[in-house]
């Protein structure tokens, strides 16, 4: 299922959920001169993308990223790139995007569809290796340079496909390639009819485990063999919504939503597009102004129908474990991720929430990086996960690392925002102040560059804390000053910016009473309380030990 979810956790504002669009409050670039990549279309100002994601809402002092599980940006690949990957493994595959043939371009969404629905196939398999579609969707397919693009993908074996939709009949030519040789290993063409859609990504899928010769459980291949639905015209609607639920507007998470209900409609039983429904209303706080405490009981209910129908469907759990996320129920969710894992092990935004909105702000740091670089290795050019690997170590005070970890994702991007300023914090807390307000101030003019209030807010309060840890307090409320009026322009106050700040200036009674402020509204960060470097000086103190296990519960695992 093409879904996103939002789920607050650890510290950085910013999207992932992968190459999913970022939400105006929360966008880190605008549309630039750079050229256009298969995944940059759609609305000005935003990279667009597939979702499998799931959304997280994170704060470094003031660097506001919204980072979605799986976002990436819309720059062409930098060479690093493959060396994030280790050896590439023999039975892994990228399934790139399927080409539409259909006489009608509306049908783009069919395509997309299919390609989707056989890579979820593949992905239930244990002993393959398969790619995100967030990091597979920015090539086209019959790529010039396809070994180059498998090894940065991490893969020894590549699919490409056509699809041709009209009327009632479909018809799908598939290839399978080894890349380092261009060997085509299998390749097939299917003329059908539409009622027979699931049959065809099932053989295919079950084709490619055989030609790869990977092995499958009894359980894999009923999974892959699944029909989700009976009703074609149900499936085309749940396609529909996929389409629209993946470009990431208010209005288009709204069509989302009418296209699930009209899908359900046909099929009352249709877990998947519960599940999709689940994943629209958790995104559309982010992208409108529904209040979240209407949208998130709608996406929990949602979620919770699609596993009453069907237990086994692995994004249905990982959609209630991010609305348990958001009302900061971490406890609760782990289970969900882990059992999503376990029916997918190849969902990286399963791999990622784990690791980062769970392990980590429990403290268990070495198994929640694991899972982060899990993530990585399926999702690969995920600017987005990468930056959050970084954001990892920063929690678990190895800054070195996760200096190291921020340039790399900066050559992997040099314009993703979110990066640039994790670099300067993680540069700050290993003591390097003057590299650090290096950094917050090119985070601010490529603010201005971008047409960006929410990243020069980020710089100028950034900056405010770096001048209040040295002892600065006349520059430190100076920038300050001028945060305030960048705050004013981007609406809303970040209550957990003001604490960590007001501790830096040595008040800690104002910095616990944003640090309420913010819990009592509900506003992320709050889910790294526990492990945050910046709330350090607040540990020890009974007023914020209390706080902390309201939202981390001491016997939490």
């Amino acid at each position: 299922m093409k879904q996103g979810v939002r789920v607050h956790a650890v510290n950085l504002y910013t999207d992932e959920l992968g190459n999913s669009e970022v939400p105006e409050k929360f966008r880190q670039t605008k549309e630039s001169p750079r050229p256009a990549t298969p995944v940059s279309a759609g609305a000005a100002r935003r990279s667009r993308g597939l979702i499998a994601a799931l959304i997280i809402a994170v704060t470094v002092i003031g660097v506001r990223f919204y980072i979605s599980s799986h976002q990436t940006s819309s720059k062409a690949l930098s060479p690093s790139v493959a060396s994030l990957s280790p050896a590439i493994p023999e039975k892994s595959i990228a399934v790139l995007p399927f080409e539409n043939r259909s006489p009608d371009p509306n049908n783009a969404y069919f395509a997309d569809g299919v390609q989707d629905e056989i890579l979820t196939r593949l992905s239930k398999i244990a002993d393959l290796k398969v790619i995100s579609r967030t990091s597979t969707q920015r090539f086209k397919s019959s790529p010039d340079d396809l070994p180059q693009i498998a090894q940065r993908l991490g893969v020894a074996n590549v699919l490409e496909a056509s699809v041709q939709k009209s009327g009632d009949s479909v018809r799908v030519n598939v290839q399978l390639i080894k890349a380092a040789t261009d060997a085509h290993l299998w390749a097939q063409s299917f003329n059908r009819q539409l009622t027979d859609i699931f049959r065809i990504e099932s053989e295919i899928a079950k084709a490619i485990a055989d030609t790869l010769q990977a092995k499958l459980s009894g359980a894999e291949q009923s999974a892959i063999a699944v029909r989700p639905t009976e009703n074609i015209e149900a499936h085309d609607l749940y396609l529909k919504g996929c389409y629209f639920l993946a470009k990431r507007t208010g209005d288009n998470l709204k069509r989302a939503i009418d296209y699930f209900n009209q899908a359900i409609a046909k099929d009352p039983d249709y877990a998947l597009a519960y599940a999709g429904l689940a994943g629209s209303y958790a995104l559309l706080h982010d992208w409108t102004r529904e209040p979240l405490e209407e949208v998130l009981p709608k996406a929990r209910a949602a979620a919770e129908k699609a596993l009453s129908i069907d237990s086994s469907l692995a994004e249905a759990h990982a959609a209630l474990g991010a609305v348990l996320n958001d009302e900061l129920k971490l406890k609760e969710a782990k289970p969900e991720y882990e059992r999503a894992i376990e029916l997918n092990p190849n969902y990286a935004t399963a791999h990622y929430l784990l690791g980062f909105s769970i392990l980590v702000p429990f403290g268990h740091f070495d198994q929640g990086i694991a899972e982060v670089k899990r993530a990585i290795q399926l999702d690969p050019v995920s600017a987005i996960t990468n930056t959050n690997l970084a954001l990892c170590y920063w929690l678990a005070r190895r800054y070195p690392e996760a200096i190291d970890q921020s340039r790399k994702t900066l050559e992997l991007d040099p314009n993703f925002l979110p990066a640039r300023g994790l670099l300067g914090t993680s540069l700050l807390a290993s003591g390097d102040s003057e590299g650090a307000i290096r950094e917050y101030e090119k985070l601010y003019e490529d603010g201005k560059a971008y047409d960006d209030i929410h990243a020069q807010y980020a710089a100028r309060m950034s900056l405010a804390h770096a001048y209040a840890l040295h002892g600065e307090r006349e520059k430190a409320m100076q920038f300050l000053g001028q945060a305030r009026e960048l705050e004013r322009q981007a609406g809303g106050v970040y209550a957990y910016d003001y604490a960590v700040l007001y501790l830096a200036l040595g008040d800690k009674n104002a910095a616990m009473d944003w640090l309420e402020r913010g819990y009592q509204a509900k506003k992320p960060p709050l889910a790294a309380i526990k492990v945050d470097p910046n709330l350090d000086a607040l540990r020890r103190d009974p007023r914020f030990e209390k706080l902390a296990n309201q939202i981390i519960p001491p016997d939490s695992p």
